[in-house]
């Protein structure tokens, strides 16, 4: 099984899923980091990706390589990220047969009604779990 994880920006978000499915799965399935730019890719590898990669057309390219994308809910809309995200890259995570495990945050001008305002690593925990149903 392979489980794609996609940030932008510092990497954080991404670095800090990736902790916690390392932590949650351990060593079980492949992690790949992609990263809408260098620093993001890098901060992920260290949090303990297997793989990583950069840019648009890794992301194309990944996205219906892999069983599960997670990362926040800015990686759907084009643009976001102050524009990291391109039209390509949410097109590519939004076309995926992968199924998507979204984190709630996001910077983009957008209000999500019926979701509590947990902190990320709560989330991740959720996020942890919704790949143990999958499975």
């Amino acid at each position: 099984m392979k489980i794609m994880v996609m940030d932008g920006q510092g990497g954080g978000i991404g670095a800090t899923i990736i902790k916690g499915l390392r932590k949650g799965l351990g060593g079980k399935f492949e992690i790949l980091a992609l990263g809408t730019n260098s620093i993001a890719t890098s901060q992920m590898m260290k949090a303990g990706a297997n793989r990583g990669a950069t840019g648009e057309n890794a992301i194309v390219y990944t996205c219906p390589k892999v069983d599960i994308i997670l990362g926040s809910l800015s990686i759907l809309m084009p643009n976001a990220m102050m524009g990291e995200v391109s039209p390509g890259m949410s097109e590519a995570v939004c076309s995926s047969n992968a199924h998507k495990i979204l984190i709630p945050l996001t910077q983009e001008n957008l209000s999500l009604v019926g979701i509590g305002s947990e902190p990320l690593p709560h989330l991740v925990d959720e996020a942890i779990k919704k790949i143990e149903e999958i499975l």
